[in-house]
């Protein structure tokens, strides 16, 4: 759990550092080792079956494995960089999911108000979740895809001054 909520902290770190247009390298470290670090421990903790979190794991790496390729040897070039947006953003999302169904089975007070895990508190968590990612991912997708302006560039016909 603790590993899958600094992979949780450190990914809405990175995304918030992208939306500022802002690498924010260790904290994009972070996030994509211990997610990975979630899933393939996850592996590991005895099932009779091959569960939802066993899928999610699979979902998780598989999605992890462009969004590596886009950050590390395509270097965010091109349409690269909206690959590893969209997937950065979905594997934190995968990665939030768990730990919203993690938090409503063993807090207490969460747990009476979703016993079942059907009840409109819990929706209503994981909609909300999603809803901040994609809010998030856009802006990062708007802002991390250029490039800061430099001091006395171009912008809209007229050349601009630094302040």
């Amino acid at each position: 759990m603790i590993i899958s909520l600094t992979g949780i902290g450190a990914g809405v770190a990175a995304l918030l550092g992208m939306a500022g247009n802002n690498r924010l390298e260790v904290w994009t470290v972070i996030f994509l080792v211990t997610t990975a670090l979630t899933s393939i421990t996850g592996f590991f903790f005895h099932s009779k079956a091959f569960g939802p979190p066993r899928v999610f794991g699979v979902i998780t790496l598989v999605v992890m494995v462009p969004v590596l390729l886009a950050r590390y040897s395509f270097r965010l070039r091109g349409w690269w960089r909206l690959v590893y947006i969209v997937g950065a953003v979905v594997v934190l999302w995968l990665n939030a999911v768990v730990g919203v169904i993690q938090f409503f089975q063993k807090a207490a007070f969460l747990q009476a108000l979703a016993p079942t895990q059907t009840e409109p508190p819990f929706i209503i968590t994981q909609l909300a979740v999603l809803g901040l990612l994609v809010v998030l991912g856009a802006i990062d997708a708007m802002r991390f895809q250029r490039q800061p302006r430099s001091p006395g560039t171009w912008e809209g016909g007229a050349r601009t001054r630094a302040a």
